[in-house]
């Protein structure tokens, strides 16, 4: 199974989530209202539509959780912010984020 870390940005407020699934297509459905989700949830609470701007694919969740929380960090998030809007997989650095 792979499981996938990404960022999404919301284009009508410019805010950014980040998270980790084994199913993008299906996670961003839920972000974007098209699937049933919790009503307190992030994204939910704050205006969509979500768009896709970066992900990463891993051979297990343990891998993908600690991108995760690489991205989640001051130096992740600059990074994140920093790219150009993108629906498509981007390379992450040469040696890794925190290198």
């Amino acid at each position: 199974m792979v499981y996938y870390t990404y960022a999404i940005c919301s284009e009508t407020t410019e805010k950014i989530y980040i998270g980790h699934t084994d199913n993008l297509t299906e996670r961003m459905k839920r972000h974007n209202n098209e699937m049933a989700h919790k009503k307190s949830s992030y994204t939910y609470k704050n205006v969509g539509p979500w768009r896709l701007r970066y992900k990463e694919e891993f051979p297990t969740r343990k891998e993908a959780m600690i991108r995760e929380k690489q991205l989640k960090s001051a130096k992740g998030r600059e990074f994140i912010k920093n790219l150009k809007p993108l629906a498509q997989s981007v390379d992450p650095p040469a040696g890794g984020l925190l290198s």
